[in-house]
């Protein structure tokens, strides 16, 4: 299995959801960063379970997600050698997944585990589950620590939840994301959302969303012409997360239905400085950075655990129906969100440190 993330930035995780810990090593943080360790707390706080953030839309499991760093620190700050970290599993009940042991989940990794490995652990998923996200957002909290001196800032947001767009509910004010239920992008929402899921979670069932990803102060230049566009890479980053099906760059599925007159970003001279005046390509043209936000939306589907019974097979040949019990979300936003905001963190991380090996790091647009 392939369990490493970047180039010269690079994760490695470990562990399994009801395993003894999720873990990681990342290589490649230069050294002497100040390594916050109130800050990726912080971050692993929003995604843990048991999170506030989630409201109604989380699972019952709850796990203090602390993060022990055991090499790669001296005295605050990195040393540059492997920066290697663990986070204690602390309440499992591997006892909940007894009865899917020999059955296939409808939406699930299973039988395709059993079909590649012809063996699987199957309390939470093993290594599918989406608890091995906690690793992910550690190495993207290092990752922003680092951006944050270069004036990097990335924000991350539900834009929709079961169709339901936040935009219909006021102005976005992304400055106080972190304060609000499920880091709505604004509070008229919000009370929407929560019917939604209570709704849903009446009914035993789940629903998905839209995340949005913006990167503020990404200088132009990151990004290469032909097989590590900077699109294509992020793409490939938020696509590696479970739940999500789809990624959107700038306009995206809008930019095809679009005029090439209307989709190209006009740019113009203001006082001697280039400006753009839209933002349609998302902050990326030619695979390449060109100064402008980054733009990306992932879109989540339903969590595939539902309550309510469902078609499907036995590992022994037999049609069964088979309803999932346990502790599980009832919709993977808001709890996604930072895992996301993690892996775009990353791969400009590692986009950063691949054009300084080039010797280039990057200039402001004009």
């Amino acid at each position: 299995m392939l369990n490493t993330f970047g180039t010269l930035y690079r994760l490695t995780s470990f562990g399994e959801s009801h395993g003894s810990g999720i873990g990681g090593v990342i290589d490649g943080c230069p050294p002497g960063l100040c390594l916050d360790e109130a800050f990726i707390q912080a971050e692993l706080d929003k995604r843990k379970p048991g999170s506030a953030k989630a409201g109604l839309a989380g699972t019952t499991r709850s796990e203090a997600d602390r993060i022990k760093f055991l090499s790669g620190v001296y005295e605050g700050k990195t040393t540059g050698t492997p920066l290697a970290f663990f986070i204690e599993n602390t309440n499992q009940k591997s006892q909940d997944y007894s009865k899917v042991a020999q059955s296939y989940r409808p939406g699930h990794a299973d039988r395709c585990y059993d079909e590649k490995f012809g063996f699987r652990d199957p309390r939470g998923g093993g290594r599918s589950s989406g608890r091995e996200t906690v690793a992910r957002v550690a190495g993207g909290a290092v990752a922003q620590l680092y951006l944050r001196q270069l004036g990097i800032k990335i924000f991350a947001y539900p834009e929709a939840i079961d169709g339901i767009y936040a935009e219909q509910y006021g102005d976005f004010d992304l400055e106080h994301l972190d304060g609000r239920l499920f880091f709505a992008p604004n509070e008229g929402v919000i009370p929407h959302w929560q019917e939604r899921i209570e709704e849903v979670r009446k009914d035993l069932d789940t629903l998905g969303g839209v995340v949005k990803i913006e990167a503020h102060g990404v200088p132009a230049g990151l990004g290469e012409p032909v097989f590590q566009k900077l699109d294509a890479y992020l793409s490939f980053a938020l696509m590696g997360v479970g739940a999500v099906k789809a990624v959107e760059i700038g306009d995206g599925l809008r930019a095809a239905q679009s005029r090439g007159s209307v989709n190209n970003d006009a740019m113009q001279y203001e006082n001697g400085r280039l400006t753009y005046l839209s933002n349609h390509a998302g902050g990326i043209e030619g695979g390449i950075s060109n100064g402008q936000p980054i733009i990306a939306r992932a879109y989540v589907k339903p969590i595939p655990s539902v309550a309510k019974e469902q078609k499907t097979v036995s590992k022994n040949g037999e049609n069964i129906m088979l309803s999932v019990g346990g502790r599980h979300d009832i919709c993977a936003i808001p709890r996604i969100v930072p895992v996301l905001k993690a892996m775009t963190a990353m791969t400009l991380m590692d986009m950063v440190l691949l054009q300084r090996r080039c010797g280039f790091t990057g200039r402001e647009n004009g």
